[in-house]
């Protein structure tokens, strides 16, 4: 997924380039390039992110952690 990512951001810096002025070439890369390749990089990613927040807690269940929160702080 990431060699993807790399060639979209390297075609929309390319076209970018061929701008005729820096202001019309930043807002080609930002909103052609940065914004939605983000955007996709985040909706793509989060099966990953909850698969990683379970283990977590998979993990914490296993060896019995809780939050962090001490229980004799609490008295």
């Amino acid at each position: 997924m990431y060699v993807i990512a790399i060639g979209w951001l390297y075609v929309t810096l390319l076209m970018a380039a061929t701008e005729p002025n820096l202001t019309a070439g930043a807002l080609t890369f930002a909103l052609y390039g940065a914004a939605p390749l983000g955007l996709f990089l985040w909706l793509f990613g989060t099966p990953q992110r909850r698969r990683q927040r379970l283990s977590s807690e998979a993990v914490d269940d296993a060896v019995g952690k809780d939050d962090g929160a001490d229980p004799r702080r609490d008295q």
